[in-house]
């Protein structure tokens, strides 16, 4: 306990396939704890993160939902977000950001790159203190481009038309699926 916390490292006690599966919630739990303490995750334990990442869709969505808005809270939302995709969990929990990963943009208006690279520098950029329906906001504001993307073939410019019609409909499917109330969604939809 203590040399792990001096050595600022995530470690299950005994074997970490044995706690997860103890409680699945667990595996999201971990990257949360890394994200939000600035900590690495122990290699075996990682390893059993990302070999158990499946077993996360046992997990109900209300408590899905409660552990991503821990992670997604400023100031560490961006490295969450980051050590959700690198653990494989989050082609679980949120494909539809998943998806976003290999979805590069036009490098006139984004030089970052991927929407994925932008929103982890939108993430980065979140007032402390910021709520949870900012975050989702910021998350979600970007998620149909993968679906209306379309390269002109003459310029070679991205574009997505209708990227922000289709995105609402798709954050509301998506909050919904997470058991958000109805108010909130309203409120991330709208923002």
């Amino acid at each position: 306990g203590e040399a792990d916390i001096k050595a600022k490292q995530i470690r299950t006690i005994g074997l970490a396939a044995e706690r997860f599966a103890e409680d699945h919630l667990r595996l999201l739990r971990a990257v949360r704890f890394a994200a939000q303490l600035g900590f690495d995750i122990e290699p075996q334990t990682w390893a059993a993160v990302k070999s158990g990442a499946a077993a996360i869709k046992t997990v109900s969505a209300e408590r899905i939902r409660d552990e991503l808005n821990k992670l997604f809270a400023p100031p560490h939302a961006a490295r969450g977000l980051a050590l959700l995709r690198d653990s494989g969990l989050i082609e679980h929990v949120l494909p539809e950001i998943q998806a976003t990963t290999e979805c590069e943009q036009s490098p006139d208006f984004h030089p970052e790159g991927s929407v994925f690279n932008h929103l982890v520098l939108m993430l980065e950029k979140m007032p402390p203190g910021s709520g949870a329906s900012l975050a989702w906001a910021v998350l979600l504001h970007d998620v149909a481009k993968p679906v209306t993307a379309v390269k002109d073939a003459r310029t070679g410019s991205i574009h997505f038309y209708g990227h922000e019609k289709m995105g609402a409909e798709m954050a509301e499917r998506i909050l919904e699926r997470l058991r958000f109330p109805r108010k909130q969604i309203e409120e991330i939809v709208i923002a």
